[in-house]
């Protein structure tokens, strides 16, 4: 697939990266030629200098046979210009645009092609808060992921020593949890993969990778992490576009105040939320934390654009008392570096929400959903079985007729609204939704081909 990437940001180059390890003919455009030629020294791509919005430029991207422009600029109305010239001289099949701003967003009559031709809209600040909603819902899960429109999850979890399934084999697990069927997709020991079996035996720290249904999802966290209390009270630092949306969302649930340094913008916030404390102040500053109680705190999470701010407010506010910390990281390198440590419980990346978005875009196949597991070292998709048993691989056939790639395992089938755990004589059919899990992402063109329908399917 050729695909151009406008804008080098971090977004821009994450993208970059995944595309490239998968055989796509990549192109990204950016004004900062120091950063396009520290992207040609790393990777096998073309790079070009100059304004995404210009025709000009964009034909020396190769615009005119795209399958797909992804815009992920720093500038919301470039990214719409962008969409526009592609469509308007080019026609590129595909636009997909990063969009921030909730003044565009909530005017979605705004985005077709009789308005902005964009086919597929991003907005990382809303991704980021659905994410974070979601781990708040399920307290010691490091990972929750929706599948089938929410029926199904998938959730991360580091195994707490003492905890009822640690030194149990995985077979084990149903007479631990009678009536909840779940399946281990995967395991990381020590950061190393392992492929999981009826026999393996779960050690404290493995980080284990279950799929269920929605309803289930607490339950099985309960047996591999001490049980946490309901959330409550939760402070926010940082009251821009994803502390706001976050106080929005959660305010009328829980007891929240949020930290914001800019007088102003603490002024804005405190005449838009209703139900929520807003305090003007340095959220790294010890004194307001002790002034506030954030030994009180059920959570905290750190929230603004600085990633450096962010670390060191949620590790002071940990070493205060605050029971669970979470810290919005956009340097992948800070993230490696932090997650699952002692003064940071979870690290947020918004470029990685971001890229499980798009990659659900430039998958053959009909996939719906992408997520990058791990930093992005794993991917789980949701893809729909068509077609019938002469034009499809899968459809028709058991599970364990199916040839799946080395190191991918299909973790659960979700058909109407029933959720099936894959056991090895369950029968694919068409329109099931089918959830795999790959721990090697070079395997994926392998999982595509699977689920694309031959030319005997009419």
């Amino acid at each position: 697939m050729k695909i151009i990437i406008l804008g080098a940001g971090q977004v821009g180059r994450s993208v970059a990266y995944n595309l490239t390890n998968e055989s796509n003919d990549v192109t990204v455009v950016d004004t900062d030629h120091v950063v396009l030629q520290e992207l040609n020294d790393r990777l096998d791509i073309q790079t070009v200098v100059g304004n995404a919005t210009h025709p000009d430029i964009l034909i020396q991207a190769g615009v005119d046979d795209a399958d797909m422009l992804v815009a992920v600029t720093s500038s919301d109305e470039a990214n719409m210009v962008a969409c526009q010239v592609a469509y308007t001289l080019f026609h590129t099949p595909t636009k997909i645009a990063r969009v921030r701003s909730i003044e565009y967003l909530r005017y979605p009559e705004l985005f077709s092609n009789d308005a902005l031709p964009i086919d597929v809209l991003i907005s990382p600040e809303q991704l980021v808060t659905e994410y974070i909603q979601r781990l708040i819902e399920h307290p010691g899960a490091l990972q929750v992921l929706d599948f089938a429109g929410g029926r199904v999850r998938l959730v991360g979890v580091r195994a707490y020593f003492g905890s009822p399934l640690v030194g149990k084999e995985l077979a084990a697990i149903p007479d631990h949890m009678p009536g909840v069927d779940t399946r281990v997709a995967a395991m990381f020991r020590r950061g190393k993969s392992i492929i999981p079996t009826g026999n393996t035996v779960i050690e404290a720290d493995d980080e284990i990778f279950l799929i269920a249904a929605k309803e289930y999802i607490q339950t099985i966290i309960q047996e591999l992490r001490p049980t946490n209390a309901p959330v409550k009270r939760i402070m926010l630092a940082g009251g821009g576009s994803i502390g706001k949306r976050l106080a929005i969302a959660l305010e009328s649930k829980y007891r929240i105040k949020v930290i914001e340094y800019s007088q102003d913008r603490a002024q804005e916030l405190a005449k838009s939320l209703h139900n929520t404390v807003v305090l003007n102040g340095n959220a790294a500053d010890e004194e307001l934390l002790q002034e506030e109680n954030v030994e009180e705190a059920d959570l905290y999470i750190s929230v603004t654009n600085d990633d450096e701010a962010n670390i060191l407010s949620s590790m002071l506010a940990k070493r205060m008392g605050a029971k669970r910390v979470m810290s919005l990281i956009n340097r992948p390198a800070y993230v490696d570096l932090i997650q699952g440590g002692e003064d940071i419980d979870i690290a947020i990346s918004p470029h990685m929400a971001t890229i499980g978005s798009l990659l659900a875009h430039v998958r053959l196949g009909d996939v719906v959903m992408a997520h990058s597991l791990r930093r992005g070292a794993a991917e789980a998709i949701e893809a729909v079985a068509h077609g019938d048993p002469t034009s499809s691989k899968v459809v028709g056939r058991t599970i364990n007729e199916i040839k799946l790639p080395v190191g991918t395992t299909i973790g659960a089938i979700v058909r109407d609204d029933e959720v099936i755990m894959p056991h090895k004589d369950v029968v694919i059919q068409s329109e099931d939704h089918v959830i795999l899990f790959l721990v090697d992402k070079r395997r994926i063109p392998d999982v595509e081909k699977l689920f694309q329908v031959g030319l005997a399917f009419i």
